[in-house]
């Protein structure tokens, strides 16, 4: 039976494809120098081209509806693989859906207005109401939501990210899906990589890996946040989740890696194009600018400076966003 079977929250509405699958990367392995990297495909998660939101919105949507909302209001930079996901949900359920966008990365083209998981908001029938860098998104969704509450409207707002103990859920009942992977190839990691931004994902995979009773460390590549803000968020979001799971006791280490932002969110560094452009290159798998590629650049980082060893074996969980690469064909034409 499932550990997360305690819940006090109603359940999870299925919206993704799972269990997703768990592969190797070996000629990757080999141009890194040996280390056994695999790779946890929650880029292939299906809903509205997939992607690590997809199972936080299981939980969160489950909960929406629970509470009768007829409308789900949610916000994130104006690239938020979060809010594609969130409107492919909506849509899906048949739920009205407001995306609160700022543009949050400056220097970028018009593509990054328009392209990418802007176009795909657009497709999945999202209003989106769109703000200048700097806004409080936070306070300009309890203001919509507020709005739309004295006009007779049901919504229900949903933290950046899918980012709180209910979306967390989902990461610690994927690390039992892990668990059970493991198993079957009757082996176990010695490292996990994965991008951390707005924490939700990893705070639910070190309640997890606790529960599951995995001893591999956890790093997660902050893409935004400084590594002591990254540990604050982390801890918050991991004790709303423990609150959760009411037979839950403590989680695995909180390790958080702020080497690898650069200039800042969403904006482009030279490590990251060499893991984005080597991953798709040697394995047909692709990364985005924002997220991903900047944790497999965590990663091959790790494994040069030995801190992953060569005998080692290590998984990058790929939380999606691939869509973002079209926001950002002005940096990436030239240097293709």
């Amino acid at each position: 039976m499932s550990r997360l079977a305690s819940t006090v929250v109603p359940g999870k509405t299925p919206l993704a494809f799972l269990p997703t699958p768990l592969e190797p990367l070996p000629r990757l392995s080999a141009h890194l120098g040996g280390a056994e990297i695999w790779v946890k495909r929650d880029d292939c998660t299906g809903l509205g081209g997939g992607g690590n939101k997809t199972r936080k919105l299981e939980y969160l949507m489950a909960t929406a509806i629970a509470a009768g909302a007829d409308t789900v209001i949610t916000a994130g930079a104006l690239q938020s693989n979060h809010a594609r996901q969130t409107a492919a949900a909506a849509a899906r359920l048949g739920l009205r859906c407001i995306l609160v966008l700022a543009a949050a990365v400056p220097g970028r083209g018009d593509c990054y207005d328009t392209n990418g998981n802007m176009l795909l908001d657009r497709l999945f029938g999202a209003e989106m109401r769109l703000f200048p860098a700097g806004t409080d998104l936070d306070a300009e969704m309890a203001k919509t939501g507020a709005d739309l509450s004295a006009s007779g409207a049901r919504p229900y707002l949903i933290p950046i990210g899918g980012s709180n103990g209910i979306g967390a859920l989902a990461y610690a009942a994927a690390m039992e899906e892990l668990d059970r992977q493991c198993r079957e190839h009757a082996f176990a990691f010695d490292h996990i990589v994965t991008a951390t931004g707005s924490g939700g994902t990893q705070a639910g995979m070190i309640v997890g890996a606790k529960l599951a009773g995995m001893a591999a460390p956890i790093h997660g590549i902050s893409v935004s946040a400084s590594s002591a803000d990254m540990q604050a968020k982390l801890e918050a979001i991991a004790e709303q989740t423990l609150e959760l799971l009411p037979h839950a006791r403590g989680t695995s280490p909180i390790l958080v890696d702020d080497a690898f932002v650069g200039a800042g969110y969403g904006q482009p560094t030279d490590a990251m194009w060499e893991a984005l452009s080597t991953c798709a290159r040697l394995e047909g798998l692709l990364l985005d600018p924002v997220y991903t590629g900047k944790a497999m650049a965590g990663l091959f980082a790790y494994i040069r400076s030995g801190r992953i060893g060569p005998q080692q074996r290590v998984l990058f969980w790929h939380t999606g966003g691939a869509q973002g690469l079209f926001g950002y064909e002005d940096y990436l034409t030239p240097k293709a």
